[in-house]
């Protein structure tokens, strides 16, 4: 992808996904401003991202008015990325508040910015906004099946509030809006202790533990690999499209909780234990996207197998594993600045 002049701001740039974002968008040369609260960021991610010319770090959570480092440079932005929230469940359940003024009220404060920078937006969504679908495979078309009361509701409405949001900015005139609708998203940079399946697994069998299976381990998910994920989220930022409709970026590829286990185990080489527990409440069943209008909108599909992103994630947490037995982790000051981005810094 080309160059561009002027500024990216990434809102949770130092979270799983919004780091490797940051990365690809500094690998190509664009200057990039990262804002985050790291409130279940690792910080660590920065420390990977601190050695590109360009970059730039704003502790702040945009639940609170943005600050004037961030607003100062409105005349400079030229694309927002919006993947600020905790995503994993058990993440978003510890502050259901937060969790959903992150969503309506940070999204509120962002669409403000790219109204009056004239940058593109573009609100990672989720595919958590289809609840416990009744639709298989759930295209975009696909209103959901929510609850709004459930232990999940501050994540799920919150994400369809957001979406609301946007395409009203849009409809307005107010703002050139992109949604993505994220399915599972598994690599490297995952929190430990997030909660989400492959990174449980994979610390549970590194730990010599049983994994721990939900219910029968029938349910389904479809799992796409970190840089296949950024690669869609870029495609959609830089599609000049007039007409913005929601896109779901993920995997395809339906399996079920037994058929992951089976294949961790393949590419860990030894068989692994299992525990059984009960399914969380509104936990779907079937996961599973129609990534049609990816296809034809931005050419885009998933690339990575399975089990060549299994081993790349294995791998990465191995090295977690062990480097945290060997040193405390480092920590970030409240507010850093990197590289030379932003002047204001």
């Amino acid at each position: 992808m080309k160059t561009r002049n002027g500024m990216t701001l990434v809102a949770g740039g130092a979270g799983f996904i919004g780091s490797h974002l940051c990365r690809a968008l500094l690998e190509e040369g664009e200057r990039v401003v990262c804002l985050d609260n790291l409130q279940t960021s690792r910080e660590s991610n920065l420390l990977d991202l601190e050695g590109y010319d360009g970059f730039s770090f704003v502790q702040a959570d945009i639940t609170e008015p943005l600050p004037r480092e961030i607003t100062h440079e409105a005349g400079n932005l030229t694309r927002i990325y919006n993947l600020a929230c905790a995503a994993s469940p058990a993440l978003y359940q510890a502050d259901p508040e937060h969790t959903m003024l992150t969503s309506v009220l940070g999204t509120t404060q962002l669409l403000r910015l790219a109204e009056r920078s004239g940058a593109r937006f573009l609100l990672a969504s989720t595919s958590e906004v289809y609840g416990d679908p009744e639709v298989h495979p759930q295209p975009e078309r696909y209103r959901g099946s929510v609850s709004c009361t459930g232990p999940r509701a501050c994540y799920d409405e919150g994400k369809r509030a957001a979406e609301t949001l946007a395409f009203d900015f849009a409809r307005s005139g107010r703002a050139a809006v992109r949604v993505a609708r994220i399915f599972n998203t598994y690599g490297p940079h995952m929190r430990m202790d997030d909660g989400r399946v492959v990174s449980n697994m994979i610390c549970q069998a590194l730990s010599g533990e049983p994994l721990t299976i939900y219910g029968d381990g029938s349910q389904t998910r479809s799992f796409c690999y970190v840089s296949d994920t950024v690669d869609g989220l870029r495609r959609l930022m830089e599609h000049p499209t007039l007409d913005p409709q929601p896109v779901n970026i993920g995997n395809p590829e339906e399996l079920s909780i037994r058929e992951l286990v089976n294949a961790l185990a393949s590419v860990a080489g030894q068989p692994l234990e299992l525990r059984h527990k009960d399914l969380p409440v509104d936990d779907p069943r079937r996961r599973r996207p129609d990534i049609s209008r990816a296809r034809e909108m931005l050419g885009w599909q998933p690339t990575t197998p399975l089990r060549e992103g299994l081993a790349r994630t294995l791998a990465w947490f191995a090295g977690e594993v062990k480097g945290n037995h060997r040193a405390p982790a480092q920590q970030m000051p409240a507010r850093v600045a990197v590289g030379s981005a932003m002047g204001e810094l």
